[in-house]
C-alpha cells in the first residue's frame, strides 16, 4: 500500500462516492502523466510487454466482469481502431466455462479494479495454462491479480471507498488507452501525426475532467430533480458510446435501486422500443463521432413515441441541442478519448437521483466492494 489515512476520508463531501467523482482529474493523471514522457508516443517501462510481443500479438481477449468489463470495451474500440489488433471481449464468468480457443499468440488481459475479482482470475489461469501472455490492469498492488499474472499494468486510481466504481473506471480506460497507443506507436498503424495529437489530447484529459465536473454537476441535479420519481429508465449509444451507456445504466441500478436498461441504439427496433412511453426517460450519449447522425435519428424516433430524451453532447454541438429535450455539455476532446469524459455527467446523474431518493450511494444493498466468490 503506498495511499496514507487522509485519503481513506471524506475530506468534506458528503459521501465518499462524490468526493470520489471529484477525483478522478487525479485518478487518471496518476495513471498516465509519467506514461506520456514524449509528445509522439508511450512508456510503459516497468511492463513487461516486450516490444517483440506487441508487434507480433495476433488477438487481444479481454476478461472482466460489471464496471471493468464496460472499461474493457472501451479499450476495445480504441485499440482496433488504434492498432487495428482483433480484440474480443468476454464476461469472466462465461470465459472460464466455454472452453475457449485460446493459445501462444494471444495477450489475455485480465482486467480487475480490486485484483481478488474471483471470476476474473480463474479465468487469467485458464489462459496462462493454454499459453497466453496474461496482462493485468488492477488497482492494488500485490493483489493476486498481481500474482497470477505474466505482468501488471497498475490504474494508480488510489483507495475508493464507495461500492460503486467511479474513478477506477476512469483510470482502467486511460489505461487502456496507453495500451492502445503503444501498440499503434510500435505496428506503426498511426501517422506520427496522430499519434502525436493522440498523445496531446490524452495529456489534457484531466483538466478537461475538472472542466466537465464543475460544468455539468448543477446541470445534472437540475435534470435529476425532473428525473427521480421515474420507475424506468432506458440508456442508448453506438459505438464507443455504448459502453458509456453499460456504465451509466449500471450506477444508476447499483445505487438508486431503478429498473434500468442499456441498449446499442440500431437495436432499439429490435424490441427495446416496446418499453417506451411518455413516462420513459430515454439517456442518450451523443457525443461527437462518426456515427453521431445514426444517434440523432434514433433520439427523433424516440422522441417520435412520446419518450423524454436527456443527452449527453458534445460543448457547442447545436444539432443535438435541437434534438433532443435536454441536454448536458461535456467538454470536447478526440471522440475516440470522448467515453472518459462522457460518463461523468452519468455518474452524476446516478448520483443525485439515489440521493434525491433518500437513499445510501456508498453501501447499496446486497453489493460489496470485491466479489470474491461465483
Amino acid at each position: 500500500m503506498t495511499w496514507d489515512a487522509d485519503a481513506a476520508e471524506k475530506g468534506g463531501f458528503e459521501t465518499f462516492m462524490l468526493k470520489e467523482i471529484h477525483e478522478q482529474a487525479d485518478a487518471v493523471a496518476e495513471t498516465i502523466t509519467d506514461r506520456l514522457p514524449r509528445t509522439d508516443g508511450v512508456d510503459l517501462t516497468g511492463v513487461e510487454l516486450s516490444d517483440e510481443l506487441l508487434r507480433g500479438v495476433r488477438r487481444i481477449v479481454i476478461v472482466a466482469c460489471g464496471t471493468s468489463y464496460h472499461a474493457g470495451l472501451v479499450g476495445r474500440y480504441a485499440i482496433e481502431e488504434w492498432a487495428r489488433v482483433p480484440v474480443e471481449m468476454d464476461i469472466a464468468s462465461e470465459y472460464r466455462y466455454r472452453n475457449p480457443v485460446v493459445g501462444p499468440d494471444d495477450l489475455v488481459i485480465g482486467m480487475t479494479q480490486s485484483g481478488e475479482t474471483a471470476d476474473t482470475l480463474a479465468a487469467m489461469r485458464l489462459a496462462r495454462e493454454a499459453g497466453a501472455t496474461v496482462l493485468a490492469i488492477t488497482n492494488i498492488m500485490g493483489s493476486q491479480a498481481t500474482r497470477d499474472a505474466d505482468t501488471v499494468l497498475y490504474t494508480r486510481a488510489g483507495p475508493e471507498v464507495s461500492v460503486a466504481a467511479t474513478k477506477t473506471f476512469v483510470a482502467q480506460v486511460a489505461s487502456m488507452y496507453l495500451l492502445g497507443l503503444r501498440l499503434a506507436e510500435l505496428r506503426g498503424t498511426l501517422p506520427p501525426s496522430r499519434l502525436a495529437e493522440l498523445v496531446a489530447e490524452l495529456k489534457a484529459i484531466p483538466s478537461k475532467i475538472e472542466t466537465t465536473l464543475a460544468t455539468s454537476e448543477v446541470r445534472a441535479r437540475e435534470v435529476s430533480a425532473a428525473q427521480s420519481g421515474h420507475d424506468f429508465f432506458l440508456y442508448l449509444g453506438r459505438h464507443i458510446g455504448l459502453p458509456v451507456c453499460l456504465e451509466g445504466a449500471l450506477k444508476l441500478k447499483e445505487i438508486s435501486y431503478i429498473p434500468t436498461d442499456a441498449y446499442a441504439a440500431g437495436e432499439m427496433k429490435h424490441g427495446p422500443i416496446a418499453l417506451l412511453d411518455e413516462s420513459t426517460p430515454v439517456i442518450c450519449v451523443a457525443t461527437h463521432s462518426p456515427v453521431l447522425d445514426k444517434v440523432l435519428s434514433n433520439v427523433e424516433e424516440v422522441r417520435a413515441r412520446g419518450a423524454e430524451t436527456i443527452a449527453i453532447a458534445t460543448e457547442g454541438d447545436e444539432q443535438v441541442t435541437a434534438v433532443a429535450d435536454q441536454t448536458i455539455e461535456i467538454a470536447r476532446t478526440d471522440w475516440i478519448l470522448q467515453p472518459i469524459v462522457a460518463i461523468l455527467p452519468l455518474q452524476l446523474l446516478a448520483y443525485e437521483i439515489a440521493r434525491a431518493r433518500g437513499l445510501n450511494v456508498d453501501q447499496p444493498r446486497n453489493l460489496a466492494k470485491t466479489v470474491t466468490v461465483e
